[in-house]
């Protein structure tokens, strides 16, 4: 099978920049930013500079942060744009990058400081799964749902509306069915294979999954090289504006308020900064708060990140779902309560323990795990949490009461990290 680059995909070596335009209203926001708007949602403590200052001053000022092409970067890109990073003793560089698996090894070997990343990639690295082993650390989590499955047109064709449709089709209709997803370990395939399993559909055996970097999935079911994708907008709505393919499920469809992307490092990068870690993860949630604000910021952020130098499309193809405003290319439109979110006063950002774990379960679930691991004790060591509460502090961000939280998925099971052995082990559909 031969992948296409879409005309939308990326170039991993452009630096962050925008039209004349952009430039005009990038400026202009970065004033209010230093006045009292912004300023009045954090703590006075960061105001006065706590946390840049003497002992806890960021060991390394220039952070380079790797991201893809992708809506749920907003946050990471807005800290720069707007000049939050520098309040918190930091330069933030948005890196963008040509595919997860760069991300990765840019983390392994230090070219990126920190990055935009898919939260089962940290875990898998962990593990030694997905690429070599080496001790992670998850600082945050950057947004909550957001991501869609898209089917083509042809599966529309054919008869396939939705997953129980797709399954009938399957059964009846035979022939190798193929679906993308964007790293072996990551969200997106995780959030694939759930929905496929839910319709009984054994995405290891009855589909050929392959793995596409998120801006290609578009040209590559245009040429005819995928049934379906599961990928981070704006490349859902695209298939829909391209009219090659539509949403057969939106993520927060299968698990409400799920988490999505984090900032990542090196367990080692954190030792070394953690001042730097801290200072670096503040800006980012304030970032997220700035965003979450007003569907006025939502647009901005929306304008602002759709340039070349981010995600590289329209805007308008952004800014609907970044607001809520759902189209599924069948005709039906929504307004979802749980589209994307970047804080949601904190509950968006907090690294549960429960969450890292659910990957773990569903590792071990698809057979990339061979043995349970120490599900807990994982967590425990990947998410810093210690380390969010100092940055949320500084931020003025809630913390919630609780490391782990419940939550009850598309097929009425539910996950509340308390047995994730058992847990993992109880699906009907797995490897």
């Amino acid at each position: 099978m031969t992948l296409v680059k879409s005309r939308f995909s990326t170039d991993a070596s452009a630096q962050p920049g925008a039209d004349s335009g952009r430039r005009r209203w990038l400026a202009g926001t970065a004033r209010a930013v230093a006045g009292a708007s912004l300023l009045s949602l954090v703590d006075p403590l960061v105001r006065a500079g706590a946390w840049a200052a003497g002992s806890d001053a960021p060991e390394q000022t220039e952070v380079k942060i790797g991201f893809i092409p992708l809506t749920d970067c907003a946050s990471v890109v807005m800290a720069s744009v707007l000049g939050i990073d520098k309040k918190h003793g930091v330069t933030i560089t948005p890196s963008k990058e040509a595919s997860w698996a760069a991300v990765r090894d840019k983390l392994l070997n230090g070219e990126l400081a920190m990055a935009h990343v898919l939260y089962g990639l940290i875990y898998g690295v962990q593990l030694g799964i997905g690429g070599p082993r080496k001790d992670m650390a998850v600082l945050m989590s950057l947004s909550q749902n957001g991501q869609a499955i898209t089917l083509s047109d042809k599966l529309l064709q054919a008869g396939a509306r939705d997953g129980e449709s797709l399954a009938r089709l399957m059964a009846s209709e035979k022939r190798e069915y193929t679906f993308a997803q964007t790293f072996p370990t990551g969200t997106h395939a995780m959030w694939l294979y759930y929905w496929l399993a839910a319709y009984g559909i054994d995405p290891m055996n009855d589909a050929k999954v392959i793995t596409v970097p998120p801006p290609q999935m578009v040209a590559n079911m245009r040429v005819g090289n995928m049934d379906g994708y599961c990928v981070g907008e704006p490349w859902g709505a695209r298939a829909i504006m391209d009219k090659i393919g539509f949403t057969a499920v939106t993520t927060q469809a299968i698990w409400r308020d799920h988490p999505e992307k984090v900032l990542g490092a090196s367990a080692d990068f954190v030792a070394r900064n953690p001042n730097t870690a801290r200072a670096v993860t503040a800006a980012i949630l304030e970032a997220g708060k700035w965003i979450d604000a007003s569907p006025e910021n939502r647009r901005k952020t929306a304008e602002t990140i759709a340039a070349k130098s981010y995600v590289n499309t329209n805007a308008s193809a952004i800014v609907d779902r970044m607001l809520g405003q759902y189209e599924d290319g069948l005709g039906k439109r929504w307004n979802d309560a749980h589209a994307m979110r970047f804080s949601g006063d904190g509950a968006a950002n907090f690294p549960y323990l429960s969450d890292g774990m659910w990957f773990l379960t569903q590792h071990k679930r698809w057979g990339l795990l061979k043995e349970h691991p120490d599900y807990l004790a994982t967590a425990r060591q990947v998410n810093r949490i210690d380390l969010y509460k100092q940055a949320a502090q500084a931020a003025g961000i809630a913390v919630p009461a609780s490391e782990m939280r419940s939550s009850t998925l598309i097929d009425g099971v539910t996950w509340d990290g308390s047995n994730p052995a058992a847990y993992a082990d109880a699906f009907k559909v797995k490897a």
